[in-house]
């Protein structure tokens, strides 16, 4: 059996690729900030629950020793919760994208690493964006040139770094970042564009069940490698 965890897996990207990691057989721990959306997110899905909230040590800590206790090893790490920070400016702003966005993946990573080295077939999956990629929001020819999202961009951006640099240092480790696709989520709603998070999710779901000798320190999309 498959040990997954997901974090800010109560709805959106993270609740679909739950879904359809379950329906693979994987055990699905559901790791959300809020108690009570995350208990319920898990009952419908027939997963398990964590309290973990990426921007809090001691929940982080806490979330992975629950999981190393019930499991004893960690298989998939899904880095799924972010946030937008669209039209906010300034320190405070910049601070809370950051840490949740980039910070809250090394938090997660590190109390993982134990667990992820217990695996036999260890995969860390970063929902990042191609927002963060210099070549994409540079190319008037792509969506991203128009999207005013500086603290985004830049704090998925580090996700993606983050990412590459965990692949090397963690060999026996496959870390790979994903461009989901635009998706109709509670974040993106203000923009009105994308598409069911199911679709998404599948993104997703490919890296996570990536083989042995699958690649690792990637960023792509559902059509390939993206460059950074």
């Amino acid at each position: 059996m498959t040990v997954t965890l997901i974090t800010g897996a109560n709805k959106g990207i993270g609740y679909e690729t739950a879904k359809q990691l379950l329906e693979l057989g994987h055990t699905v721990y559901v790791g959300a900030r809020d108690p009570e959306r995350g208990e319920k997110a898990a009952a419908e899905l027939g997963a398990r629950f964590v309290q973990l909230d990426v921007t809090d040590d001691a929940s982080v800590t806490a979330a992975l020793a629950t999981i190393g206790a019930a499991e004893g090893r960690l298989d998939v790490l899904v880095h799924n919760a972010g946030i937008l920070a669209a039209g906010e400016t300034g320190g405070p702003a910049a601070l809370r994208a950051f840490d949740t966005n980039a910070v809250g993946i090394v938090r997660v990573t590190e109390a993982a690493l134990p667990l992820l080295r217990e695996s036999d077939n260890p995969n860390v999956v970063t929902v990042s964006s191609s927002m963060g990629s210099f070549w994409a929001v540079t190319n008037p020819e792509r969506p991203e040139h128009g999207l005013p999202l500086p603290l985004y961009s830049a704090s998925k951006a580090a996700a993606t770094m983050l990412t590459v640099h965990y692949a090397k240092s963690e060999p026996g480790i496959k870390f790979n970042a994903i461009e989901p696709g635009a998706t109709a989520t509670d974040m993106t709603a203000a923009f009105g564009i994308g598409r069911p998070p199911h679709e998404s999710a599948r993104t997703v779901v490919r890296l996570a069940t990536l083989g042995p000798g699958g690649p690792t320190g990637t960023l792509s999309d559902e059509n390939g490698e993206l460059p950074f």
